[in-house]
């Protein structure tokens, strides 16, 4: 794919404790669950790979040598991945503001725990023409695949701006949801506190709202898709769709 300007880096969030699928994964780190035969972290960052990205940041929190053992410096998928590792969980958001030594440039922040796959560059170029801080990949419940699990629903506006961002269920009705993808500037440091745990969905989007901010969003490609795999039910359906072919990767 055509990339514009330098390519971006990305901060994969992979820290998380998974707890719902402790019952399949036991000591396994959720991001490496194997699915279709390859953890969903290798699969997210060989897409990171494939659209262009070469620098990759992972953070880590629980078995956090499994992870470093099993993805190593990134060089079989041409990526240069480094590590930071959490004692304290710090959030999404935290994540973000605790690599802020080498956060100098536009970035990407994927949740590596979640099967995504869409295209980037579009994003990417949604995020350039919007001139927002923060651009949200989005995906529409009756296009694109999923797992039933829907993260924080989002309005947008006719100018694609978001208008409305509630995480976590159904207060808000809306068929688009968030793909746990965004594309953010250095400036959106000011909005999180350093040092403890801030959440993007629940606290950092909404005070951007309240602060008359702009938020843009970009509903991904019908082809694209994002599976959420936080419960046993879930993984077994992301695992099912890739059996039957109907995924791109």
């Amino acid at each position: 794919m055509t990339q514009c300007g330098p390519a971006p880096r990305a901060l994969v969030l992979a820290a998380g404790l998974g707890s719902r699928l402790r019952g399949i994964a036991g000591d396994l780190p959720k991001p490496l669950l194997p699915i279709g035969g390859e953890p969903i972290l290798a699969r997210n960052l060989r897409w990171l790979s494939q659209g262009g990205v070469r620098e990759v940041v992972i953070n880590l929190h629980f078995e956090p040598d499994a992870v470093r053992a099993e993805i190593g410096d990134g060089a079989a998928m041409a990526l240069r991945v480094s590590y930071v590792h959490e004692p304290v969980l710090l959030g999404t958001a935290g994540a973000l503001a605790n690599i802020a030594d080498v956060f100098a440039q536009t970035m990407l922040v994927v949740y590596g725990d979640n099967l995504v796959h869409f295209d980037l560059q579009a994003l990417l170029d949604r995020h350039a023409a919007s001139g927002a801080l923060a651009t949200l990949a989005l995906f529409d419940q009756d296009r694109n695949l999923h797992t039933g699990i829907a993260g924080g629903r989002v309005l947008l506006d006719v100018a694609g701006v978001v208008t409305a961002f509630v995480e976590g269920g159904p207060q808000v009705s809306a068929g688009l949801v968030n793909a746990g993808v965004y594309v953010v500037e250095p400036d959106i440091l000011d909005l999180i506190p350093r040092r403890r745990l801030v959440d993007f969905g629940r606290e950092v989007f909404p005070a951007m709202l309240a602060q008359g901010l702009p938020v843009a969003g970009h509903v991904i490609e019908p082809a694209g898709y994002c599976l959420g795999l936080d419960t046993p039910e879930s993984f077994a359906a992301g695992q099912a769709l890739l059996d039957q072919g109907r995924l791109t990767s």
